[in-house]
């Protein structure tokens, strides 16, 4: 052979190895990343070739599949009072992919996770057709009814949760969104979704996980908290030598008071009428880094996952004096989801433990078996019990004598804790304020509910007549007499 023939010869055989080694590296080392690739049409394709199974809600799916009549994607999901379980499902599309219980426990659903592999086999041999497993929540229908209807056309959020195990009972968030709306692959589900991602009031946007807010005066409770377990306060019905006018740390600016009878109040009066100064000049004795430490036990400051990832609430870990007192009413850099507040009401309401919150009871297989059951499981101690037990007689003067008696539940051996809260932002606080309530209801067995609500925007509403007690406590009666009358 000449040497130019050689030549080719050598580079030819380089292209087919090289060929053969790009081949055995897409086959084996990049399989199971391009298979699970949300741009590989086919793993779409596999995903609606089968029934999914279901969200379950009260032993009833919350969702269903109907033959969606196309040639690649044989079935469509469904969804009964999309709207309402929007904030809980997430949604599972033929040409948008899933997100939230759809999307992370996506392959029990499907039937293709690895624990339902005998499943699979078995069918094979028995020539059943393929289901997916279902996925059993920890909601309650009539407290996420309670909650949806309660907002009604109201933005806002709610969210209740069982303070003895940390279940969540209910997850509202409005405006919301239809899910059957853009679950096939028509020109009319595209329009859906354009109309959805366009939309300003970003109904996709789960408030109550995804969405900080300033929490306002229902934050107090945190500061409260923080100034009984560090001693600086030891009698809550002694005075706090607070003057009046206080002046914030480091500067000459006034902290403003919008109730009466603030000056030297006891932390008891202070909560109930909700006393600015009284919690600015807590939070600056107890200190920058010992309000960081409390409000992380109680969750600030990480995300939670329920198993839906949630924001991280925020309490500024770097700012000066000045700011720690505003943050200690709820104000300057403080944020919170509402997801967040229910669990600091819970704690409260728990004698002082935080249970991790979750909404998913059970996985099992499409013929019912048990595959995954999750159990309780402790978070934190926030406050040692002799602590929460004061907390819970401040929170509950706030429902029977304070700014809190639109969520009194006036039921014979259930007492109500709750805390209002109107949080001012925007610059110069120019927006409209959010209207917070965080409550309990407790018997003598304990709290089977906590619940905090933020409303947004109330349309309609006068700028001087949003409150946490006017517009944020009914919709937390409402769930918590929900709860209660399900459990008889």
């Amino acid at each position: 052979m000449n040497k130019p023939l050689r030549r080719v010869a050598i580079f030819c055989g380089l292209l087919v190895l090289a060929l053969l080694l790009r081949d055995n590296w897409l086959q084996f080392v990049r399989a199971d990343e391009l298979n699970a690739h949300p741009k590989n049409r086919r793993v779409q394709i596999e995903r609606y070739a089968n029934e999914r199974g279901n969200i379950i809600v009260d032993g009833k799916p919350i969702t269903g599949s109907v033959d969606s009549q196309d040639t690649f994607y044989k079935y469509k999901r469904t969804y009964i009072d999309g709207p309402m379980w929007a904030p809980v499902t997430g949604y599972a599309s033929q040409a948008y992919d899933a997100n939230q219980i759809e999307k992370i426990e996506d392959g029990i659903l499907t039937g293709n996770d690895d624990r339902l592999f005998f499943d699979r086999t078995l069918a094979m041999f028995t020539g059943e057709k393929k289901k997916g497993g279902n996925v059993v929540t920890t909601l309650s229908g009539a407290a996420q009814k309670a909650a949806f209807e309660g907002l009604g056309s109201k933005t806002g959020a709610v969210v209740a949760i069982e303070p003895k195990t940390g279940k969540i009972l209910a997850m509202a968030s409005t405006p919301s969104y239809d899910p059957s709306s853009f679950a096939g692959y028509s020109s009319k589900d595209e329009k859906a979704w354009v109309g959805l991602e366009k939309d300003p009031n970003k109904p996709k946007l789960n408030r109550a996980i995804r969405e900080i807010y300033p929490p306002g005066s229902v934050f107090k409770v945190v500061t409260a908290a923080a100034a009984l377990e560090n001693g600086k306060v030891t009698d809550i019905n002694a005075p706090t030598d607070t003057p009046e006018p206080y002046i914030l740390p480091l500067s000459t600016v006034p902290m403003k008071n919008h109730a009466s009878g603030c000056k030297n109040a006891t932390l008891n009066r202070a909560l109930e009428v909700s006393c600015n100064s009284v919690f600015a000049k807590l939070g600056d004795e107890v200190g920058r880094d010992k309000m960081v430490e409390m409000a992380e036990k109680f969750g600030f400051n990480a995300e939670q996952f329920v198993p839906v990832r949630s924001a991280a609430s925020v309490y500024d870990k770097k700012m000066d004096r000045g700011g720690n007192a505003q943050s200690s009413i709820g104000q300057f850099n403080t944020a919170t989801t509402p997801l967040q507040m229910a669990m600091v009401a819970a704690a409260i309401a728990n004698d002082g433990k935080l249970m991790k919150p979750y909404m998913i009871d059970e996985l099992r297989a499409p013929n019912l078996d048990l595959i995954k059951k999750n159990e309780p499981s402790e978070m934190s101690r926030p406050v040692s019990p002799e602590t929460a037990q004061k907390l819970q007689q401040m929170m509950e003067n706030v429902v029977t004598e304070g700014t809190g008696g639109n969520a009194d539940l006036k039921m014979d051996g259930v007492k109500v804790g709750g805390k209002t809260g109107t949080a001012q932002h925007g610059e110069k606080n120019a927006k409209r304020p959010y209207a917070w309530f965080i409550s309990y209801a407790k018997t003598a067995d304990g709290s089977p509910v906590a619940v905090a609500v933020v409303v947004e925007d109330s349309a309609g509403t006068d700028r001087e007549d949003i409150s946490g007690g006017g517009l944020a406590a009914p919709i937390a009666k409402a769930v918590m007499k929900a709860v209660m009358k399900s459990r008889g």
